[in-house]
């Protein structure tokens, strides 16, 4: 799973990548800081197992604290995107290409409204961030859409010729995309588009389509970013309201590096998505840190529950694709062959089932699966059986 980080050059992108993974990233107050794509690893957090078997789990990868678990996730963070993109405006064509691959998108806005539609920095509230949600959506469109067009009046004349079925071939055409046969199905069905006729479909039609797929293939979190300045919050509470389609979150990505940082430091003890932190009793913080860690504590994290970072990441992955986490175990036992309980978790897609989750473990588990069963209730599922986020599942194999 790859989750894209996306948004206008400026808006605090880089910011939240660093927050969200500790990894170093250029972060500068002008439009272009990131020039090529950063990658890292983020965390989704999730209630642990563990907790349901009065023991605790020893990850193998991930952590695991106060029986809240957090398995990786890869992130991606782009170059800055500006209107006309799509026609190589910017860092567009390089842009929109890094994104290929993503399976989500998490928009980070300037929800205070103080970067233009440059990126460039003006008076706080210069600007309306619902233009940032829109010009993005038509970015994105428009990208698709280019895709499709390229050279299809030779395409779809083949298809024709050859009497080829046109989800098959689109599907094929398109899969650098992550689209799928039953989604062009899909949008078939939907815009009532004549599946034997592709050379009759017009250019609003193909829109359409570009439209349909990427809402499919790029579904999209807002990240509502500099949620702490004047004006953000009302601006927040407005998008909600206008654009009911998707999820806004209030975030604040340099109040969760600030509290990252000091966690490393060991200046106070702090849970990723928690909403409180503990400072730790060394007594190293200096005046101006512990007015720094005041304000964190009572604009951001007491009004809206968090810093919102492992919130929106949580929501991508949880809410947005619909994935669940899976914990392989044992009815006998919960420890692997080194004694560690409870050491991986996976993350799989919706309507996953217990033949989905052996083949994940290892092919041959899944070639030669049997049964599974349900480590908490003890029960024997088969090969169809539909897992549910947080189940703890043991796979029986032949040999």
């Amino acid at each position: 799973m790859l989750v894209g980080i996306v948004g206008k050059p400026n808006v605090g992108k880089s910011t939240f990548f660093k927050a969200a993974t500790l990894a170093e990233a250029e972060i500068a107050n002008y439009p272009f800081a990131t020039i090529k794509p950063n990658e890292g690893v983020g965390y989704v957090r999730l209630a642990c197992a563990d907790k349901d078997f009065n023991t605790q789990c020893n990850p193998r990868t991930g952590f695991c604290v106060n029986h809240f678990r957090f398995v990786p996730i890869q992130l991606l963070d782009v170059a800055g995107l500006v209107a006309g993109a799509h026609e190589g405006k910017g860092m567009g064509n390089q842009f929109l290409d890094d994104l290929r691959q993503a399976d989500v998108l998490i928009h980070v806005i300037d929800v205070a409204g103080s970067t233009n539609e440059r990126g460039e920095p003006i008076t706080i509230g210069g600007h309306d961030p619902a233009d940032d949600v829109r010009f993005l959506e038509v970015e994105l469109d428009m990208w698709y859409l280019g895709i499709l067009r390229k050279g299809w009046e030779k395409f779809a004349r083949m298809v024709t010729q050859d009497k080829s079925a046109i989800h098959i071939a689109l599907a094929k055409q398109l899969s650098g995309l992550k689209v799928t046969e039953p989604m062009i199905e899909e949008a078939i069905d939907i815009l009532k588009l004549e599946a034997q006729k592709p050379l009759s479909w017009t250019d609003e039609q193909l829109l359409l389509l570009a439209r349909f797929l990427r809402h499919k293939t790029k579904p999209m979190i807002f990240a509502c970013n500099k949620i702490d300045l004047p004006g953000a919050k009302e601006n927040f509470e407005r998008l909600i309201r206008d654009f009911s389609t998707y999820t806004f979150i209030a975030c604040c990505g340099d109040a969760e590096l600030a509290l990252k940082e000091a966690t490393r430091a060991e200046l106070i003890s702090y849970v990723p998505g928690d909403n409180r932190f503990e400072i730790t009793p060394n007594d190293k913080l200096t005046e101006k840190q512990k007015v720094a860690l005041g304000f964190i504590q009572t604009n951001i994290l007491d009004v809206y529950g968090s810093t919102g970072v492992q919130k929106v990441l949580d929501a991508a992955v949880f809410n947005v694709l619909g994935y669940m986490a899976i914990f392989p175990g044992g009815i006998s036992k919960l420890e692997d062959k080194d004694g560690n309980r409870l050491p991986d978790c996976f993350l799989l897609p919706p309507d996953s089932t217990a033949l989905d989750f052996a083949y994940k473990l290892h092919t041959d588990l899944g070639n030669n699966f049997i049964c599974a069963k349900d480590v908490r209730t003890k029960r024997t599922v088969g090969r169809d059986h539909l897992l549910k986020h947080c189940d703890v599942i043991e796979i029986v194999a032949g040999r």
